[in-house]
């Protein structure tokens, strides 16, 4: 069983990581609950192509997008 290290540190047993899909260098999410913490690795891309559907004009830039946005507030149209 692991322990908590003076920094607060814990090794996570390498069957454990391995079931859970795990590697060196993954990012994970920590979540406590009742008093339970819950690791969770973050899924690489797993917001990609979330937003696809929306059809945007990919050659406006950033300053024309948010000049747009203000007229449109002045207007009232937001």
């Amino acid at each position: 069983m692991p322990k908590v290290s003076a920094k607060r540190q814990i090794t996570i047993p390498i069957n454990l990581c391995d079931e859970a899909h795990i590697s060196p260098g993954d990012e994970i999410e920590a979540f406590i609950f009742n008093g339970q913490i819950t690791l969770v690795r973050k899924e690489k891309n797993a917001a990609k192509g979330i937003l696809k559907h929306i059809n945007a004009d990919k050659h406006i830039s950033d300053e024309k997008s948010l000049q747009s946005t203000l007229d449109d507030r002045q207007k009232g149209n937001l």
